[in-house]
């Protein structure tokens, strides 16, 4: 008896050890050490940030990027795939920067300017000006406007002034409106001088529009116009013109975003009609189109199922008033590290692994965009799509709905083995309307034909202060904002979360994806309680 009993408990337990040795797969344990003893999360971030820099769409940094992209694929072992988004009919790169006030000590500015708008014609110097609201403003002053910085109103968001027609045509309404103003204003100071020792009225505000005479000061011979913005400065791009630009209607002066807190002190001299000048050098150079830019796609071939899909990625392009190093060599880097530890450590996944570096996210998702229109074959096909673009903090989970809750559970069980500063969680997604239109990230053009995304879900957990809208699109997008450890840790729980979404037997469920849509309210005829 027992005899009989050690046997069986033998058996059990060669049963148990045996059941738990099959369960631990053999890559997933390689990528974990292979990320923790080889990682180069941050080499290539410091090449996107420090060595490229600011990857602006139609920029020879951005067409490095994409070379030295494909190229590491390639030594990796990975097929590459350069999608062609688009062709801008122009191109741009920034060069350096540099202002002063020309006062006894010298004042160095504190400024940018936005991608696809012009720099200086080499150092030039010129006295200040405050822009004028009225066309009696305007004729009062034009003969001075040449060689002058205009300082002109409004809390600049990063966009230059809009001097494309649309933007001429709604000028020269509000400059028709101001007129109009101006003459009850009149009125107001005559009524208010007979009436001078009684009750005077307020006069009118005037209709504010940032640069409202600007093509009238432009051609008077302005060198710029400077207007006010909050720290840190951001700067983004010419939407309104830049798929109009040619080498032959180019901006013709540079539109600068001041520092607040210098600006209002400059604005201040120039109300008390004082004589001083300002100083700029910018170097923003422009490149003749046409100009095809790309995704860079690394390709990972599927051994059972090379028709089904598993997408990882961030987006390739970024501003260039810093070095694109959040926004988003943070989700590129560790993208495409997890992709070399899975090559490294012998990976042959189930199915294919997409390493999409998209192209033209901050110019409205032109590449996701591109790409899922031109593969809508492929939507069903799509297992998961997975996006970091949310800043360099550590994953510390993701939330999916019920029907994966199991598969995702199994998956990520090993992450927690890594490092005890980082756990991890996998939660429970409620199911939500499914969006009808794209949102902000490269995510969203997947959303909308149905395909399960997903952004993990992270957090500071060592304290280093990190604020998103401190670096999004300002001159503080750098490198030494992404702290190697969180960064580190996201390659290798991606290579861990993808490579195990794409070895599974079969594609994840979409059961509760989405809430049901909700029915339609019926219309209001007019005709309901109505007595016949």
């Amino acid at each position: 008896m027992k005899h009989i009993f050690s046997s069986v408990l033998l058996s059990l337990l060669i049963l148990f050890t045996g059941g738990a040795k099959a369960q631990t797969d053999p890559i997933v344990q390689k990528i974990i050490e292979i990320g923790q003893t080889d990682n180069q999360t941050m080499q290539h971030l410091d090449m996107l940030a420090n060595r490229i820099g600011g990857r602006p769409i139609g920029s020879a940094n951005y067409e490095t990027a994409v070379v030295w992209a494909a190229q590491q694929f390639k030594n990796w072992g990975m097929e590459v795939i350069l999608h062609e988004t688009g062709v801008l009919p122009i191109g741009f790169n920034r060069g350096p920067w540099f202002g002063r006030l020309l006062d006894e000590n010298g004042t160095i500015l504190h400024f940018a300017t936005p991608s696809y708008t012009v720099g200086t014609k080499g150092v030039q110097r010129g006295h200040v000006l405050i822009e004028p609201k009225t066309k009696r403003e305007f004729e009062r002053m034009k003969g001075k406007l040449k060689g002058a910085w205009v300082l002109v109103s409004g809390k600049s968001n990063g966009w230059p002034i809009d001097y494309s027609d649309k933007g001429n045509i709604r000028r020269d309404s509000i400059i028709a409106q101001n007129a109009e103003i101006e003459k009850k204003n009149d009125e107001i100071r005559r009524e208010n001088w007979m009436n001078r020792n009684g009750q005077q009225k307020e006069l009118l505000p005037m209709i504010e529009e940032p640069g409202l005479f600007y093509k009238q000061m432009v051609d008077a011979g302005i060198f710029g116009i400077i207007q006010s913005s909050p720290v840190p400065i951001t700067a983004l791009y010419d939407r309104k013109n830049i798929d109009k630009m040619t080498w032959d209607n180019l901006p013709k002066v540079p539109d600068i975003k001041l520092d607040e807190h210098q600006y209002k002190m400059i604005e201040q001299m120039a109300k008390e009609r004082r004589y001083f000048q300002l100083e700029f050098d910018i170097r923003n150079h422009f490149r003749p189109g046409p100009i095809p830019y790309h995704t860079v796609i690394g390709v990972i071939k599927g051994t059972e199922f090379p028709n089904e899909y598993v997408i990882m990625g961030g987006h390739l392009d970024a501003f260039d008033v810093a070095t694109g190093a959040v926004d988003d060599a943070s989700g590129v880097a560790p993208a495409m590290e997890a992709a070399r530890i899975i090559m490294k450590a012998g990976g042959k996944p189930k199915r294919t692994i997409l390493v999409c570096l998209w192209s033209g996210e901050e110019f409205g998702l032109l590449g996701s965009t591109a790409w899922v229109e031109g593969n809508t074959d492929k939507m069903d096909k799509i297992s998961a799509m997975f996006n970091r673009d949310g800043g360099p903090t550590v994953p510390t989970s993701i939330t999916v709905p019920e029907a994966m809750l199991n598969d995702f559970e199994s998956i990520c069980k090993p992450i927690n083995g890594i490092n005890t500063n980082f756990p991890f969680a996998v939660r429970k997604a409620t199911p939500r309307p499914k969006p009808k239109s794209p949102g902000g990230t490269d995510t969203a053009p997947f959303i909308v034909q149905g395909v399960p995304t997903f952004q993990f879900g992270t957090e500071d957990i060592n304290g280093y202060d990190f604020s998103y809208g401190e670096i999004w699109h300002t001159e503080r997008d750098t490198y030494d904002k992404c702290p190697a450890e969180y960064s580190n840790h996201t390659s290798i729980v991606t290579a861990i979360v993808v490579y195990g979404v794409a070895n599974l037997d079969h594609l994840l469920s979409r059961n509760g994806l989405f809430a049901p849509d909700e029915p339609e309210k019926p219309k209001d005829d007019g005709k309901k309680g109505k007595k016949k």
